[in-house]
């Protein structure tokens, strides 16, 4: 199949970008998205251009590094997949494909479809762990845990961090991501002594790392490749309410 790729290209930070319309011929339907870039990529080299700067790790969906703006929609036409999960068989021959990064104040563009998304990293610097000390680890059934608690704190969990949620969201809002993160340790004894310090200091350093507020369109549910639910968004509401009222914040 022969298909026109029209790609975000941006020299760094502080410049302006632009798209370039690049045309690729024998693609296989059965590439994935990332491995039609490469081949991309290698069709630049070859002809002295620099290739298309984009991030990628895994290449199995759960890393959450292959973040890009497929034709208006975040990893792409597909529901509930990662880019590096999009096959080449979801166009058609003779599309027109335009891919962009990430777009918010918080992702600032690195290189052309490479955003800086570290502000998630310090979301959970802020508080998305358990530092309390509780010796030694218990027996395995030891701690009883309701399955369906323990499914809905694993679905939580299932978060990659991709950011497809911020690139959904008109406002750019990090909401499901950080109520995902709350809730995975919320919803489990193991996060009970820190909930209420962990609530107020992740919301308050997504505030401070630029992201907008909820619209409450559903978009970043819809959109994320791990299917979170919007019910996360409800519960870390509740945990940001209820700590506000009684922690006592250092």
């Amino acid at each position: 199949m022969k298909i026109t790729l029209k790609v975000w290209r941006q020299k760094n930070t502080n410049t302006s970008g632009q798209f370039e319309t690049y045309k690729l011929d024998h693609v296989s339907e059965d590439m994935s998205f990332l491995e039609m870039f490469d081949v991309l990529n290698e069709q630049l080299i070859n002809e002295g251009k620099e290739p298309v700067v984009f991030d990628h790790d895994c290449r199995e969906g759960i890393c959450g590094m292959c973040s890009m703006y497929i034709n208006g929609r975040p990893h792409g036409p597909k529901h509930g997949v990662t880019t590096c999960q999009l096959h080449m068989r979801s166009f058609k021959d003779g599309d027109i494909i335009v891919v962009e990064p990430w777009r918010a104040a918080a992702f600032p563009v690195l290189k052309d479809l490479s955003v800086d998304r570290s502000s998630f990293d310090r979301i959970m610097s802020a508080g998305g762990f358990v530092s309390v000390n509780a010796g030694n680890a218990q027996d395995a059934n030891n701690l009883p845990i309701g399955k369906e608690i323990a499914d809905e704190a694993f679905m939580s969990a299932a978060c990659i961090g991709c950011g497809a949620c911020v690139a959904a969201c008109k406002n750019a809002s990090a909401m499901l991501f950080v109520s995902a993160k709350v809730s995975q340790l919320a919803l489990l004894p193991q996060g009970q002594p820190e909930a209420k310090r962990r609530a107020i200091a992740m919301v308050n350093q997504m505030d401070a790392e630029g992201f907008g507020a909820c619209t409450n369109t559903g978009a970043c549910s819809a959109e994320c490749p791990k299917e979170i639910s919007l019910s996360n968004i409800a519960r870390l509401n509740r945990e940001y309410l209820s700590a506000s009222f009684t922690a006592q914040v250092d």
